[in-house]
């Protein structure tokens, strides 16, 4: 069956290498872009320091300096695991570690501080499905790179098995994380941020939304209040479960997009897998979600590297180069008076509440012949 042929492929990719070490390499911040990358982590350390897809109960804090290498193609992320290339690979050139939340913090908030007020903000990533360690920091890192994001990148590492045979760890591990996302949510919004944007992506997107769940159960309309957007970059969710959860938060914060697309052969697997017709980052009716003021981003024109299609907004370089080409990406999925998105021009269906945009390649073409 074609499903199994696609685990296959991802069992394949997975066994290459060691994904959980990369040495160290201090030249390389001389050599390539660095970029520094808080991480709060749930995943146990390992006896050389990095950490492993076991759990810890409680979280730890450090901070990385990752380098883009200069041979860097927006969308990819080139790994040389335990021989790096400065020059063509991803590298750790320090770290930082943090005893408690305390200095991690204070350290968030001196940075920020140091930052002209309209730079003063947090990217949240919240990594997918079958992740190592490093998996999820370079992804951070490279999407702050290729979309010149300002402020500062955090990265939440749930303990994943990062085996493509571990989903139902993984899926477990979401549930064990629910807390510790919730405690660095709450910590960002003391913070000094004035804005904090959180982003999901695949599995991680359920972390994302019971952690929401639970802190507006707690304390109601601290999303809309504390927020400025969330990201849900093709959400392994189930789309009943998802509007369960969504039911919970008194406002959902805004803008609130949902990236989809029917190419996703991830989530194709992960439908088989739960039984499903479709997850939500293969949503194609926009009615199912009519009640909520979300934005359904389409990308299902667009490929990537692997051929997965199972990170398109960060993996492929035409998406990132239409996106980066809007007038304001900070602004990039606010709604305007009429409903509408903002966020480029597209194929746009609204239906109440939510609106679907479809993107495609050709809007590159329209934004490089703009005069100007």
């Amino acid at each position: 069956m074609r499903w199994l042929l696609v685990l296959s492929v991802f069992v394949t990719l997975s066994a290459c290498a060691d994904r959980g070490f990369v040495p160290l390499t201090p030249q390389a911040a001389a050599i390539g872009t660095p970029h520094a990358i808080y991480v709060a982590t749930h995943r146990k350390a390992d006896e050389v320091g990095w950490y492993s897809g076991e759990r810890a109960s409680d979280l730890s804090y450090t901070k990385l300096q990752v380098v883009i290498p200069p041979a860097h193609v927006p969308g990819r992320i080139t790994y040389g695991y335990t021989a790096p290339n400065p020059r063509t690979d991803f590298t750790v050139a320090t770290k930082q570690d943090y005893a408690t939340a305390a200095p991690f913090q204070a350290d968030i908030k001196a940075t920020l501080a140091a930052l002209p007020p309209d730079q003063r903000e947090v990217l949240l990533y919240v990594h997918g499905y079958n992740n190592s360690f490093f998996d999820g920091v370079f992804r951070a890192a490279q999407m702050k790179h290729d979309y010149d994001l300002p402020g500062v990148a955090l990265h939440f590492s749930w303990p994943s098995a990062a085996n493509p045979l571990g989903y139902t760890y993984d899926r477990d591990s979401v549930l064990f994380a629910r807390d510790g996302l919730e405690k660095v949510l709450r910590d960002l919004a003391a913070s000094g941020a004035n804005r904090i944007v959180l982003v999901g992506h695949s599995l991680g997107t359920m972390l994302v939304m019971e952690s929401l769940r639970q802190i507006e159960i707690r304390t109601p309309e601290w999303s809309k209040q504390a927020l400025a957007g969330v990201v849900l970059v093709s959400p392994d969710l189930d789309v009943d479960l998802f509007k369960t959860q969504a039911d919970r938060i008194a406002a959902l914060p805004e803008p609130f997009a949902i990236f989809v697309s029917r190419h996703d052969r991830a989530l194709m697997l992960s439908a088989r897998i739960n039984g499903d017709a479709e997850r939500l980052g293969t949503l194609t009716d926009p009615s199912r979600l009519a009640e909520y003021p979300v934005s359904i981003i389409d990308v299902s024109s667009f490929a990537d590297g692997d051929g997965a299609r199972h990170f398109t907004l960060g993996s492929s370089p035409l998406l990132i180069r239409l996106l980066s080409q809007s007038d304001d990406l900070n602004s990039a999925f606010q709604r305007d008076t009429a409903g509408q998105t903002g966020l480029l021009p597209g194929t746009v269906l609204t239906v109440r509440n939510a609106t679907q945009l479809i993107l495609s390649p050709a809007l590159v073409l329209q934004y490089d012949q703009r005069p100007g």
